[in-house]
């Protein structure tokens, strides 16, 4: 066990101690607020312990170091069954403990801005995934169950509003985040909730497998090429770019930047230059993550003189080389992407993680337009919300060919910002709240 995780652990039980004096603790407990906070770190060892069914004496001592408990077998036995953990209703609650600290952050009674929460979460995550890691036994089970727990509480925390973060070839630099900062930025997107839970597993497992490294046990090799699919405008972009960091992060790469490149970038038409041309970008993308967007495009164009096949074989053999220090990301849509996939066995076999991004609700659009309105300082009027919902509703039951979710959000609110400057140029005294605000009428469209 790492002295952070202690850390960790003492910064949440210290929290506890200050949600408790500051009075924010209503229900009746039998125990201080910092004990029950410590047992539910208990419970969820205990939760991560039964999914192999063995309770080791490397686990027993992983709890009394951080913990402080002379956890048995028999008592973990108790927890399991008292406490109902080894139940579906377990692994869906939010614990009680978060409620509070849910609380102290939202609730207004204590210093704001201290991510209580925050911390809170990442400490179940660690401790997770390095209790996972410290015995000889730790298999797929414990960590999709350790990833479906904690995106439970992160989704509770996102209901508050906690979770908010601090042709051509495009490169992307790195942002310099620890993982916990990371993946706090991941989850804080709106919707996407089956792209959060896949890259919060396979980072669990990439996690576990650098700690069991660390300590010289065996690590089976994973794999981190992927394969995103989906329709345009669901953030395979955006996600791809998180994920870099998140990577870098890890120590899975050694930079943690994006090179985002399609066709143009990657096939000449000329012979011999397709080679060079896709290495150049590899070399560019090494340290990071290369994303090939509408990726099916190399391999769609069979006839005479196209020169994709290259560029595919050239790039298999690029990330054969460089498997230590480049991720390869391809995008497209679900049904090309598997034409694109069965074109080559060599494909096949490199990109074995499959994450799907489904298309965006009328909520969950209307959520995007209020974020991308709050960042260039507008907000919508209430009559303007409930009128965008309508409209992404009728859209959504009706979706045209070149449905394109959070990019056609981008471009509704640019008309809608566009009607508001002729609107407001009309009126004689503007105060900054009419600035900022969009109308109703506003959203009227010829």
């Amino acid at each position: 066990m790492s002295e952070k995780i202690k850390n960790q652990v003492d910064k949440c039980l210290a929290i506890a101690e200050e949600i408790e004096k500051a009075g924010i603790i209503k229900d009746c407990i039998s125990t201080s607020f910092k004990e029950n906070v410590r047992y539910e770190f208990l419970k969820f060892m205990s939760f991560l312990s039964n999914m192999d069914g063995v309770y080791t004496s490397v686990e027993e001592d992983f709890i009394r170091k951080t913990l402080g408990y002379n956890a048995t077998e028999g008592m973990i036995n108790s927890v399991l069954i008292s406490d109902k953990v080894n139940t579906k209703e377990y692994r869906e609650t939010p614990p009680f403990a978060l409620k509070y600290f849910v609380l102290a952050d939202a609730g207004g009674k204590m210093k704001q801005g201290e991510r209580r929460t925050v911390t809170l979460i990442n400490t179940f995550r660690n401790i997770g995934q390095e209790f996972v890691a410290c015995n000889e036994r730790s298999n797929d089970n414990e960590i999709n169950n350790l990833t479906a727990y904690v995106c439970m509480l992160e989704k509770f925390a996102g209901e508050f509003g906690l979770l908010s973060p601090k042709g051509a070839v495009k490169e992307v630099e790195a942002n310099e985040k620890t993982l916990d900062e990371a993946l706090e930025e991941l989850n804080a997107l709106v919707g996407l909730d089956n792209v959060k839970k896949d890259v919060n597993s396979l980072v669990n497992l990439m996690r576990v497998m650098k700690i069991r490294k660390e300590q010289g046990m065996k690590t089976p090799s994973v794999s981190k090429h992927l394969v995103f699919s989906g329709n345009p405008g669901t953030g395979k972009t955006t996600v791809a770019r998180m994920l870099a960091g998140i990577y870098h992060s890890l120590g899975a790469l050694s930079q943690g930047h994006l090179v985002e490149v399609d066709r143009s970038g990657l096939v000449s038409g000329y012979i011999g230059q397709t080679a060079t041309r896709v290495m150049e970008v590899v070399n560019q993308a090494l340290g990071g993550i290369l994303f090939i967007d509408e990726a099916y495009t190399l391999t769609s164009q069979k006839g005479e003189g196209d020169f994709g096949q290259e560029a595919v074989d050239t790039l298999l053999k690029a990330m054969e080389d460089n498997r230590e220090d480049l991720v390869v990301i391809v995008a497209g849509y679900t049904d090309l992407m598997e034409e694109f996939l069965n074109s080559n066995p060599g494909l096949r076999s490199r990109f074995n993680k499959f994450i799907s991004f489904e298309d965006y609700s009328p909520k969950q659009l209307l959520d995007i337009m209020k974020s991308t309105a709050k960042k260039q300082d507008y907000k919508l009027s209430e009559e303007a919300k409930a009128k965008t919902l309508a409209y992404y509703e009728e859209l959504c039951a009706n979706k045209p060919d070149n449905f394109a979710n959070a990019r056609d959000v981008r471009n509704f609110l640019e008309r809608a910002m566009a009607n508001q400057a002729g609107r407001i140029l009309k009126l004689d005294n503007v105060d900054k709240e009419t600035l900022m605000t969009i109308e109703a009428s506003d959203l009227d469209f010829e």
